[in-house]
């Protein structure tokens, strides 16, 4: 069951002490609120432009960058979520002004000629508007404009995802003999892995977020606005202040879905631990490498390995 729930939506580019104030609850109960006045409203409408057109492309031109073991970059449609196959098509690329370029998958022979440079724009963007929400969020936390420069997203780790959820199984019929069952839900609940994500819903619906008291509450598509949830490390940082927001897609009846997700990452190396200016009492996780959490968290993206994925409950401190 869903509820009506407080969702809040601030005005990033000048965030009142009410917004803060709004922020602080949500990111407590639920970890989700919207932003407005982020500036990024042509940005953001050629790059829905270049994934409405690749996902509406001939499959073929989109499974020419398929992602595989190696590289878990590019076009894939059977990723796993709790070890049951989602009901979506993905493409997934990382910072392309960087050295690692190299290792996302371009579309080539002249298939789809502005996604790269588009996708590029969007990532500029984004990079931006990912340290800005940070700053937000602390803010709002109380802390310190120091402890903004330490705990923060990392560009260079950062990734982002064009998501298309359609109406019904993702996988034509000839290719489904051996893969996972489908899920109950076209993304099944989880947590992201980072800092925050910023995420571009279209208007469908059908994204919602678990509530501290344990009920679903609908992230309502907003036209012009931006949502945002908070994800691991943040959670392990505020040492359960804030909440890492528990989210998930219900399954598409009438209409597809697409959602564009910017996953803004802390620095690979980062040690996660719960700051001290924030811990109310004693630490409730012990630290680990960022680097290390992400690869427990997706190697089983791929295929079943017969566990559950690796949870920030896992580092926590038994007193």
């Amino acid at each position: 069951m869903s509820v009506e729930r407080l969702v809040p939506t601030v005005d990033v580019s000048n965030p009142s002490a009410n917004d803060l104030a709004a922020v602080d609850l949500a990111c407590r109960d639920h970890g989700f609120f919207l932003l407005r006045g982020h500036g990024l409203d042509d940005v953001i409408d050629r790059t829905w432009s270049e994934a409405r057109q690749f996902f509406e492309s001939d499959r073929a031109l989109r499974a020419a960058v398929e992602r595989d073991e190696e590289n878990p970059l590019g076009w894939f449609d059977r990723e796993l979520t709790k070890r049951r196959r989602d009901a979506k098509q993905v493409f997934d690329f990382i910072d392309p002004a960087s050295d690692a370029d190299r290792y996302n998958r371009w579309p080539s022979n002249g298939a789809f000629p502005n996604l790269r440079p588009t996708l590029a724009e969007f990532f500029d963007a984004f990079s931006e508007l990912a340290d800005t929400t940070a700053s937000l969020v602390f803010t709002a936390l109380g802390l310190s404009s120091s402890a903004h420069v330490d705990h923060r997203g990392d560009r260079t780790n950062s990734t982002v995802r064009l998501n298309h959820y359609p109406v019904g199984d993702p996988v034509p019929a000839s290719e489904r003999n051996g893969l996972a069952q489908l899920g109950e839900t076209a993304l099944g609940f989880h947590t992201d892995p980072g800092v925050l994500t910023l995420l571009l819903q279209d208007g469908t619906g059908g994204l919602q977020a678990l509530a501290a008291d344990g009920s679903w509450v609908d992230i309502e598509p907003q036209l012009g606005t931006i949502v945002v949830n908070l994800a691991d490390a943040m959670q392990v940082w505020t040492n359960d202040r804030y909440r890492a927001a528990v989210h998930r897609v219900l399954t598409m009846t009438d209409t597809d879905r697409m959602s564009i997700p910017y996953f803004s990452n802390p620095v690979r190396t980062s040690v996660i631990a719960p700051i001290p200016d924030v811990a109310d009492g004693p630490a409730k996780y012990r630290e680990f490498v960022w680097r290390d959490h992400m690869r427990a968290r997706t190697d089983d993206n791929f295929r079943d390995l017969g566990a559950d994925d690796t949870q920030i409950t896992d580092y926590l401190i038994t007193f």
